[in-house]
């Protein structure tokens, strides 16, 4: 709404000069001066416009000055409207009388003062601008209302759902933690039956892997938050997107026994962008649809080039869809609800759209309602045509495996050797330190390869750590495996000699992905 508007005085005279006169007299800026040349004329003004302050002649052919004033008084509109009347004769006792009946102020005798009109006019003007002041005051603070109004309405229903996510994260991190604890003991008091062991270790890895997947998630949104993903841009074939994606959602597809159509146009193209986000976005959107699509359902995901060299990628489902007055909603952190689903932490999309469009990208939602599926579409620029050499290129040979040296440095004991189990289980030779000052005295005798060190161990960290084994092992390639996983983490890492830096939890797979970048492997 526009503030400060004019103050506006009204002029009523059936002689244009004395209008023109006193309209020289009281023109200023922020004043607004309607004429009238009778008494009609005046009540037409009267009844467009919120006037301050009215001049008006006594003596006009037709509705003379009182006759105004009267009716004037008879309508809400205009009852309030001060009047100060002009009158070229002597005003008798009686007739003032009724002037000031008729709602005058003040009389001023023609031919005019200009002092006397202009500190008059001043003083209704001084007035009236308060009255606007105050006004735009009681406006501002009527809209300062409303919005803390629709603030405290927003906290609130940000803080239920705060309080609904914390109930469902120990919802969630109690599954898997009830079936992994109760396992443990099973294997503790069946150490020796094989088939028993493979059935807990595999549910046990099921469960495991859930927990990592929700923990990533709420990391990756607490660095989205805080500005602390960083995304690595490289050009390479879309089909890796797919392939990894569709690889990591597989279990689920067939537990529920879905359907999975691959419509994939975009198997020749290669796409800048960082890939292992564009692969985790994807998944999200398949594993959201085969949760909350009914089993044996149909799941479509399809990749084209769309226009402007935007890849187009779309996850459709015949599953529950959401809810038309949710829909809005849908992205939200934490707001189960408005995805139209009760579980989950209501993490997932929110991720997703923060990673679609940090690559510069679009996410949108069509659903036509309950029980009538939804699909997700993505679009990304980026797109390009493979070169025709790439698609000619021969196999690569396999990289032959050898005894590589590995050595596992990190102070929490359970996770130094249930790593170093595992690269022995790969056919690695291996090393294990608790401290960093032993992991530099076992590199003196083992000349590792690898080198995992964890960055906060006692005695010497792994920063330091790292230093010292460099100069130690040139060539090694040494890794960082840390909680930590910031910008800042990982720019130290990098100062202190490091090659790469994962972050924990590390899955068995990157493991091995990681072992298989080694030189000779």
């Amino acid at each position: 709404m526009p503030f400060q508007r004019n103050i506006k005085f009204l002029l009523v005279d059936d002689l244009e000069s004395n209008l023109m006169a006193l309209e020289g007299l009281l023109r200023r800026e922020g004043l607004e001066l309607l004429k009238a040349h009778s008494g009609p004329e005046a009540l037409e003004l009267l009844l467009v416009h919120e006037v301050a302050l009215a001049f008006v002649d006594v003596q006009m052919p037709g509705m003379g000055g009182f006759e105004l004033a009267e009716l004037m008084r008879s309508t809400d509109r205009t009852r309030a409207v001060p009047i100060i009347f002009l009158t070229a004769g002597t005003v008798d006792q009686q007739r003032r009388i009724r002037g000031y009946e008729t709602g005058a102020v003040d009389f001023l005798p023609k031919p005019i003062d200009p002092s006397i009109l202009l500190n008059k006019a001043e003083i209704f003007y001084q007035l009236a601008r308060q009255r606007e002041d105050l006004r735009e005051s009681e406006i501002r603070l009527r809209d300062a209302n409303e919005r803390l109004a629709k603030s405290n309405a927003e906290l609130e229903r940000a803080d239920r759902s705060k309080d609904q996510f914390l109930a469902m994260l120990a919802h969630e991190l109690r599954n898997p933690l009830a079936p992994i604890l109760t396992g443990v003991d099973v294997l503790l008091q069946s150490p020796r039956d094989p088939a028993l062991i493979e059935k807990i270790g595999n549910m046990m890895k099921r469960q495991t892997d859930q927990m990592a997947h929700l923990i990533n998630d709420l990391l990756d949104v607490s660095r989205i938050a805080t500005g602390k993903i960083e995304l690595r841009k490289v050009t390479a074939p879309v089909a890796e997107i797919v392939e990894k994606a569709v690889e990591s959602v597989q279990p689920l597809i067939e537990k529920f026994e879905h359907e999975l159509v691959i419509e994939n146009g975009a198997v020749s193209l290669l796409l800048e962008a960082d890939h292992y986000r564009l692969a985790q976005v994807v998944s999200n959107l398949l594993s959201n649809a085969a949760k909350y699509t009914p089993p044996q359902g149909r799941i479509v995901l399809s990749v084209q080039k769309s226009q402007n060299s935007m890849l187009r990628i779309s996850v459709k489902d015949n599953g529950k869809g959401i809810c038309v007055k949710h829909q809005e909603r849908v992205f939200e952190l934490f707001d189960q609800g408005a995805s139209g689903h009760k579980d989950g932490l209501g993490i997932g999309l929110t991720l997703v759209k923060s990673l679609v469009e940090m690559h510069g990208g679009t996410i949108s939602l069509v659903s036509e309602g309950e029980g009538k599926g939804s699909e997700f579409i993505v679009e990304v620029p980026g797109v390009e045509h493979s070169p025709e050499s790439s698609i000619e290129e021969s196999p690569s040979q396999p990289k032959p495996k050898g005894k590589m040296r590995v050595l596992i440095a990190d102070d929490g004991k359970s996770t130094a050797d249930i790593l170093e189990m595992f690269f022995r289980m790969e056919g690695l030779e291996t090393a294990v330190a608790y401290n960093g000052r032993d992991a530099v005295e076992e590199a003196t005798r083992f000349f590792p390869e690898l080198v995992c060190l964890d960055l906060g161990m006692p005695e010497l960290d792994g920063y330091s750590a790292a230093r010292y084994i460099r100069e130690i092992c040139p060539d090694a390639y040494i890794v960082a495996l840390s909680g930590w996983g910031s910008d800042e983490d990982r720019r130290k890492t990098t100062e202190a000699g490091f090659n790469e830096h994962l972050v924990k939890p590390v899955s068995p797979g990157e493991l091995r992905e990681l072992v298989s970048r080694m030189p000779g492997r």
